[in-house]
C-alpha cells in the first residue's frame, strides 16, 4: 500500500502526535475532493475518501475547532461539506445533552432486547448471524466482519448496515446500536445512538433511511449489489420525549490548588482548561465504569490515549501525572491528597457513562471537603444549546458561532 492509504488505515495509534499527523495528511483532501468522494466506500484496503479521524475527535485528542480551522484555512468555502460532517458530532452531542431521556430509553430498549434474545432461540440465532456476518446479504456480512476486525466502518457503510438491520432483518434497533458500541473504536453514546435513531425514523419522526441495492453498488464501486433488501422503510414510533433540558450554567472554579482529572470524553483538556487554575497534579482515567468502554478495541485505544494524555499534561501543567482505571472515588481522593489539591477540575462529560461516573464522584469528594468542578469547553457551550431541532437549522446557527470564534462564516 502507498502512504496515502496508510494515513487512513484503521490501525489507530492513540496519541495526539498521531492524530496531528493524520490530520495533516488528510487536509489536502478536505475540500472539493472530499465533497465529491465522501460517500464512496472502497473497503478497508482502499484509499479512504474520508478522514478516518473519528477516534481522535471522539476522545478529543483532536478538537473539532482545530480540525475545522485547518480545513477552512486550506480550502475556504470548498470545505463546507467536511465542516458540516464534523459539526454533526457537535450537533448530536448537543441533542443528547438537551434530551438525556434518549440515552435512558436506549439503555432500556437495549436491555429489553437482550432479555428477548435470552428468551427466544429464533431471535438469538438471527442476531448472532447478523453480528457474525452470516446472513447471506452481500455487503452487510462484509461490514459486520470488517467492524469486528478493525473497529471502524465508513459512515455510509454504517448507515447501510443500520438500515438493513432494522428494515430487512427486522431486528431490534437498540441491539444493532449496541453491536456498534461494543466494536467501534470511536463508540460514542451521542453519535452512535442518534445515528441509529435517525435511520429508524425516530430522530426526525417519520423520516427513515432506506438502503437500496443500486445505491450500495454505486458507492462501493460495484463490490456489492445485495439482493432481497427491504423496499420500504416504515418509521419506528415511540412516546413523545420530555421537554428539552436547558444547559446547566457553568460553575466558577474556586481558587486554590487543583487536580486536573482527565477522562475519555476529553483527553485534550490540558490545552483548554480555565486560565489561571493552579493545577498541581493530573490524573487520567481510562474509563467511566467497570463495563465501559464497551468493547476491546475502544478499551485498548482509551488505555493508550490516557497514558498519552497524562504524559502531555505533566509536561504542560507541571506536577505529577498518573493513570487510573475508571473514576473511582478512592483513586481520585488519593491523587488529590498526594498533590495537596482542594479542588478537582474535570472537563465536562456529556450524557453517558463518564458523566454518570462523575456524578457518582461528587458526593465522596464533597464528604472529604473537596469540590468537583466540571468545565465545559467554550466550543460546546456555544454550540450544544442550538441543537434544539434538526441538523440544518443547527448548521445555520453554527455559522455565527464559528464566525465569532475567528473561523470566518463557517
Amino acid at each position: 500500500m502507498g502512504t496515502h492509504v496508510d494515513d487512513a488505515t484503521p490501525a489507530f495509534v492513540a496519541t495526539r502526535a498521531e492524530a496531528l499527523r493524520r490530520l495533516d495528511a488528510f487536509l489536502p483532501r478536505a475540500g472539493r475532493a472530499y465533497a465529491e468522494a465522501r460517500n464512496t466506500d472502497g473497503g478497508p484496503e482502499a484509499e479512504r475518501s474520508v478522514s478516518a479521524l473519528s477516534p481522535y475527535l471522539r476522545y478529543r485528542l483532536l478538537s473539532e475547532r482545530e480540525v475545522i480551522a485547518g480545513a477552512l484555512d486550506r480550502h475556504g468555502a470548498e470545505a463546507d461539506k467536511f465542516v458540516s460532517e464534523v459539526l454533526w458530532r457537535s450537533y448530536f452531542k448537543g441533542c443528547l445533552e438537551l434530551r438525556p431521556a434518549i440515552w435512558a430509553r436506549f439503555l432500556a430498549e437495549r436491555d429489553a432486547g437482550r432479555d428477548a434474545v435470552r428468551r427466544s432461540g429464533g431471535l438469538a440465532r438471527a442476531v448472532a448471524a447478523a453480528e457474525e456476518g452470516r446472513t447471506g446479504i452481500a455487503g452487510f456480512d462484509d461490514w459486520a466482519q470488517e467492524l469486528a476486525a478493525f473497529g471502524y466502518l465508513h459512515n455510509h457503510a454504517r448507515m447501510w448496515f443500520a438500515s438493513i438491520w432494522i428494515f430487512t432483518l427486522r431486528l431490534p434497533w437498540a441491539l444493532g446500536a449496541d453491536f456498534f458500541l461494543r466494536h467501534l473504536v470511536d463508540a460514542d453514546p451521542a453519535s452512535n445512538t442518534l445515528s441509529w435513531r435517525w435511520v429508524a425514523g425516530l430522530h426526525t419522526p417519520g423520516k427513515t433511511y432506506l438502503a437500496t441495492p443500486d445505491n450500495i453498488a454505486r458507492h462501493t464501486g460495484g463490490r456489492f449489489h445485495p439482493r432481497g433488501l427491504a423496499t420500504q422503510a416504515t418509521a419506528l414510533v415511540e412516546a413523545p420525549l420530555p421537554a428539552i433540558r436547558p444547559l446547566a450554567p457553568q460553575p466558577p472554579v474556586p481558587p486554590g490548588r487543583a487536580l486536573l482529572l482527565l477522562h475519555p470524553e476529553d483527553f485534550g483538556a490540558e490545552r483548554s482548561i480555565v486560565p489561571g487554575v493552579d493545577v498541581v497534579g493530573v490524573l487520567a482515567a481510562t474509563g467511566g465504569t467497570d463495563d465501559w468502554p464497551w468493547g476491546a478495541a475502544a478499551r485498548r485505544f482509551v488505555e493508550s490515549a490516557a497514558e498519552d494524555a497524562a504524559a502531555r499534561a505533566e509536561g504542560s501543567q507541571g506536577g505529577g501525572a498518573d493513570v487510573t482505571e475508571g473514576l473511582g472515588a478512592e483513586a481520585v481522593l488519593a491523587a488529590a491528597a498526594a498533590a495537596g489539591a482542594t479542588t478537582v477540575v474535570a472537563p465536562e462529560a456529556p450524557v453517558g457513562p463518564v458523566s454518570d461516573a462523575l456524578g457518582d464522584l461528587a458526593g465522596p469528594l464533597t464528604a472529604a471537603g473537596m469540590t468537583l468542578v466540571r468545565v465545559r469547553r467554550p466550543w460546546d457551550d456555544a454550540l450544544w444549546r442550538h441543537a434544539t431541532k434538526g441538523f440544518f437549522p443547527f448548521r445555520e446557527r453554527s455559522r455565527a458561532v464559528l464566525g465569532a470564534d475567528g473561523l470566518g462564516d463557517g
